[in-house]
């Protein structure tokens, strides 16, 4: 009996290693392959426009502005990886496309992507994002 207790719990050890390193492992890649997606998707013309979009948006240079003075030492993250780890397991990999989607066929607002990102992260995590916004636009 003794022996199956001990052979029960290395098992479920092992298998609470192995989820673990899968959920770890996993956001990891799903961050990098929507990296990626986005990298390609954006070419100099894309680039263009947004940088055009960005420097004309009053409200997104205010938030530069606020990123500019953050002190990057009191953040939970400072890369844009980090950052899609964060997204990926606060709002999820589904939603975040569902998200990417709506935006490309103009069904969602700013507004209601905002509201809805500002509701499921810290307000550290949002100045986290704005001071990598900042740090990936003034590369």
């Amino acid at each position: 009996m003794k022996k199956f207790l001990t052979i029960t719990v290395i098992i479920l050890v092992l298998l609470g290693a192995a989820g673990y390193a899968v959920w770890h492992f996993g956001t990891n890649i799903a961050s990098e392959k929507i990296i990626e997606k986005v990298e390609s998707t954006i070419d100099d013309e894309n680039l263009e426009e947004v940088k055009s979009y960005i420097a004309n948006d009053s409200k997104v240079q205010e938030i530069l502005s606020e990123a500019a003075t953050t002190n990057p030492d009191t953040l939970p993250f400072q890369t844009k990886e980090e950052a899609t780890r964060v997204l990926i397991k606060k709002v999820g990999v589904n939603r975040l496309l569902d998200i990417q989607e709506q935006a490309q066929n103009g069904s969602i607002s700013k507004d209601e992507v905002l509201s809805e990102i500002e509701g499921k992260l810290s307000e550290d995590e949002i100045s986290a994002l704005k001071y990598v916004l900042y740090k990936e636009l003034n590369k």
